[in-house]
């Protein structure tokens, strides 16, 4: 019911632009005068579907220094129940959307999120201070751009992470962002991946009860608008992965890892070749023991692209979303031998691939799309968000 409604707002001009107004007149009003909090932090990840991302990656940095051993955290999620955040007098849980999530958001000083807290409306005071770190490179259209898209105001947003001068581009006119807002220094969650190793691979591969005999494929398609209001946004991947097991199968495992937007896999059986990583809350782990990244249009290849390992595109349907959602890139460009829609053709790249296609693609990422991606993001927001007010 709750993504009926949501869909209904997004789609209908005359309901969403009703939401707002009240909405943000009402909330307006009562945030001015709520007393805020100043030493607690509310935080959103993918509006509430999880507990990792770039929100994550801060609140283990505030948590852990003992410099901010004063703030109180506040988790919102859809379900309080999905994730093992500790309740006590430091960490607490609220439920997205409810009409105590408003109330905390107007208290909490300090908003962290890589989507918004506002949830559309624009009710944020001056004594709110807002760190939006966003949650990929804008691969296609997103925010204001995208036809079928919620509409996005990010002009009264303290801290807008952007990872290169792409962003910044992206960003003023899909989000309304104003470029004092902008912090170069790249998303938080992306952090992790400069400072990989060998190491890290082994040990995570036994933790997930991968085989290190074997190379790891990571399968993550973006995710696809529903077709009956909003009730579902189901997917089919039109993969004959029997086939690939056949082929592949003595040397590869694959993890699927579908977007947290995607309801249902259509069609589609797990077994020890193929496993389902779709819940998995920390994405990182699943990019650093992948040989191998295969998306459709994900932004993921943005962050797997610090690790300098190959990906590829598989875009069964381009045509038809280029058509209906856009691009802001020609993705022909950014994806090594560009986008396939030839199941034949990806199963032989795959076994044969040139790393000289991947390197040219890889300069060209980094010169324009994550050049402010350092290593340093999570303290360069922290900083910026906290500084050293309190002990």
């Amino acid at each position: 019911m709750k993504n009926y409604f949501i869909y209904r707002i997004k789609h209908s001009f005359f309901i969403k632009k009703l939401y707002i107004l009240l909405g943000s007149i009402i909330f307006g009003f009562l945030n001015r005068l709520i007393k805020k909090d100043k030493q607690l932090i509310l935080f959103v990840s993918s509006t509430g579907k999880s507990f990792g991302g770039s929100p994550y990656d801060i609140y283990k940095y505030i948590e852990l220094n003992s410099k901010y051993r004063n703030y109180k955290f506040i988790w919102a999620f859809e379900d309080i129940n999905k994730f093992p955040l500790k309740r006590d007098f430091r960490h607490k849980i609220v439920k997205m959307d409810s009409l105590r999530y408003f109330y905390i958001s107007m208290k909490a000083k300090y908003w962290v999120t890589d989507v918004n807290i506002e949830r559309s409306l624009n009710y944020k005071s001056k004594g709110n201070i807002y760190l939006n770190t966003w949650h990929g490179v804008a691969l296609k259209k997103i925010g204001n751009d995208d036809k079928f898209s919620g509409r996005y105001d990010y002009s009264n947003i303290d801290y807008l992470c952007v990872s290169g001068e792409h962003d910044k581009d992206v960003y003023s006119s899909a989000l309304n962002a104003t470029s004092s807002s902008f912090l170069e220094c790249g998303m938080p969650r992306n952090d992790q991946l400069f400072n990989t190793t060998e190491e890290d691979n082994n040990r995570l591969r036994n933790k997930l009860g991968l085989p290190l005999n074997k190379k790891i494929m990571l399968y993550a398609p973006t995710w696809r608008d529903s077709d009956n209001n909003g009730v579902s946004y189901d997917i089919k991947i039109p993969i004959n992965f029997k086939k690939w097991k056949e082929q592949l199968g003595n040397n590869w495992v694959v993890l699927f890892r579908a977007h947290d937007r995607t309801t249902k896999l259509l069609d589609l059986e797990f077994d020890d070749f193929i496993q389902d990583y779709s819940k998995y809350p920390q994405l990182n782990d699943l990019l650093i023991v992948s040989d191998l990244l295969i998306t459709d249009y994900s932004s993921i290849i943005f962050d797997y692209a610090i690790l300098r390992k190959p990906f590829l595109s598989f875009g069964y349907d381009y045509d038809t979303y280029r058509t209906e959602r856009g691009f802001y890139i020609d993705i022909n460009r950014i994806f090594p031998y560009g986008v396939i829609d030839n199941e034949a053709q990806l199963l032989e790249l795959i076994k044969e691939y040139d790393f000289n296609e991947l390197n040219k693609k890889l300069d060209l990422i980094d010169t324009y799309y994550m050049n402010y991606s350092k290593g340093r993001a999570t303290e360069i927001c922290v900083e910026k968000l906290l500084g050293d007010k309190i002990d």
